[in-house]
């Protein structure tokens, strides 16, 4: 079982890499499309996934709770195409969803400047003024994207276990030196590893979808981590009552062995005039 994420600069030959690998090693390629689909037959977040795709969300859409409910069911969808394993993940933070689990192989494509501005000319017919605007975009986006959503540096080298740079390196090659990478990474032991911490964290999930979106019990902030079945809710609710019937909650949800209840209570209040 293994997994490797790919995040890449627009025209840094993402796409040609990731789908090169994916036929050398016989793995699957998840994509934009792919959750989009998976998170579409969920019946959920109908024209929000575009709002926040890859995007640098604007202030309205920032503070909206679709906000929160297409970051729920990103992390979500990831998760479930991981449990799968043998897959590569294209962009959408994945790496940022990941980070820490055994098993998993995070890399970042960058190019030069004037080679991505070639390539730009050539993928969308535009001249060299408008080709610069879009990359400049593209990097301001995906840049707001991790930093707004995984609190990310996305260009940060420290994300990532391998960096290439595909000013002169073909898809070819860079696929080659990534697949000769899994060949020692992924063993025996750290496959069982990282099929239980991937279990736990799809566990945590269900629990958050439970919580919030069918009993929708109002916690705020809501966070929920899993080990070996036991979990442990964090978040702020109004009152001891609403904390309670979330713990509630989160006990009948299939895997759950236990609950430790960590959500703050922070009592509503109403402001009320000075008389005069």
């Amino acid at each position: 079982m293994g997994i490797i994420t790919i995040s890449r600069e627009l025209a840094a030959l993402g796409d040609e890499t990731a789908k090169e690998l994916s036929k050398r090693l016989g793995w699957r390629y998840v994509d934009k499309w792919t959750l989009e689909e998976r998170i579409r037959a969920a019946g959920e977040l109908s024209g929000k996934f575009e709002k926040y795709d890859e995007r640098k969300p604007s202030f309205f859409a920032s503070i909206s709770e679709d906000r929160d409910e297409y970051l729920h069911f990103l992390k979500t969808a990831i998760l479930d195409e991981a449990a799968g394993g043998d897959c590569i993940f294209m962009g959408r933070g994945a790496f940022a969803v990941l980070e820490g689990v055994p098993g998993v192989l995070s890399i970042f494509l960058v190019s030069s400047m004037k080679a991505r501005i070639a390539r730009v000319k050539s993928y969308f017919h535009c001249d060299e003024k408008r080709a610069k605007q879009l990359v400049s975009q593209s990097d301001n986006d995906r840049s707001g994207f991790h930093k707004f959503f995984f609190e990310k540096e996305w260009k940060d080298p420290d994300n990532y276990h391998l960096t290439f740079n595909t000013s002169n390196l073909h898809p070819e090659l860079c696929a080659e030196l990534i697949k000769g990478c899994t060949q020692s990474l992924f063993s025996g032991p750290v496959n069982d590893e990282c099929s239980i911490i991937l279990k736990d964290m799809s566990l945590a999930r269900k629990v958050v979808h439970y919580i919030r979106y069918e009993r929708k019990i109002g916690v705020h902030f809501l966070d929920v981590t899993v080990s070996c079945g036991k979990a442990r809710l964090h978040g702020v609710a109004n009152s001891a009552l609403m904390a309670d019937t979330a713990m509630a909650a989160a006990a009948v949800v299939p895997g759950i062995s236990s609950v430790q209840n960590d959500i703050q209570i922070v009592q509503e209040y109403t402001v009320r005039p000075y008389k005069i």
